[in-house]
């Protein structure tokens, strides 16, 4: 349980190219913030990459005149990319993820053959978060949530009465997430879920990503209760090998996000690009009939 109770103010930033919601956490004007899950927007078609959407991150902190003292990864991210590094050289703060990261760079780093000097070792990032770790925003401490499943290096953010969950859930109408990536595990993801739904009904839960369903207007914030009641996946009643059955034959059905290959070749590295190659220019790759 979380060391000091308090209740932060939350503001999410849609982003509708990749259905992923930035935030970011703080307790008053001026004070400290964190940034959780920010996009660096991409053009697959140029391979050209720009800033409108972490821009109105930029924007938001400046105006309420926040200082950033954390910028969150969830997990490594396979449908968007992270703008961390260009929200920490204009507005500071440390680049932070799951310890566990290790084991993610580890995989890829064979997928994709990267460059011999590239580290398995987290050190891209300044800060490997451990499962109970505080971090404070001014006087409200923060602590780290193990929620593997989607990933095996799933964490989720406790600020308060908010806890900010990832790809764990989803709104209620949507569900969670599929589990079929490298080190994925429907068994991990259902108790992952049951820890996040033991905490006190009216926690506040914030999703990463929304798919609205029935053309409903994007929505991002939920609860315990409401998620216990109505998650069309794991609501009260359904039990581990009802989950597993289901999501292990839904993902089957699942294509890849449109930005996977990107994506992880990325943030793995912490939001910073490939090294340029001999002519000056940056690259990514393309495995050919592995994934």
């Amino acid at each position: 349980m979380m060391p000091t109770a308090f209740k932060p103010l939350v503001h999410g930033i849609f982003d509708p190219a990749t259905w992923t919601v930035t935030y970011v956490v703080y307790q008053r004007e001026g004070g400290e913030c964190a940034i959780i899950d920010s996009v660096l927007d991409y053009d697959s078609k140029s391979g050209r990459t720009s800033h409108d959407t972490a821009d109105k991150v930029v924007g938001f902190v400046r105006d309420h005149k926040l200082q950033v003292k954390w910028i969150l990864e969830t997990h490594a991210h396979a449908d968007h990319l992270t703008a961390a590094p260009y929200l920490k050289e204009r507005l500071g703060g440390q680049i932070g993820i799951g310890a566990n990261i290790t084991a993610v760079q580890q995989v890829f780093q064979k997928v994709f053959n990267l460059e011999p000097e590239f580290k398995t070792d987290g050190s891209q990032f300044d800060v490997l978060l451990k499962v109970g770790q505080h971090m404070t925003l001014d006087d409200g401490v923060g602590e780290i949530m193990d929620v593997p499943g989607h990933t095996p290096a799933c964490v989720a953010y406790q600020f308060g009465d908010a806890v900010f969950v990832g790809d764990t859930l989803f709104m209620p109408d949507v569900g969670t997430a599929r589990c079929d990536f490298p080190g994925g595990s429907a068994k991990s993801l259902f108790a992952s879920v049951q820890k996040l739904l033991s905490l006190p009904h009216d926690t506040r839960l914030f999703m990463c990503h929304d798919y609205p369903p029935n053309n409903r207007p994007a929505a991002f914030e939920s609860n315990v209760a409401d998620q216990r009641a109505n998650n069309i996946h794991v609501h009260d009643g359904v039990t581990e090998a009802d989950f597993v059955a289901m999501r292990t034959q839904r993902d089957a059905t699942l294509e890849m996000p449109v930005l996977i290959l990107p994506s992880v070749q990325v943030n793995i590295r912490a939001g910073e690009l490939p090294p340029a190659e001999a002519n000056g220019t940056r690259y990514l790759k393309i495995p050919l009939n592995t994934l």
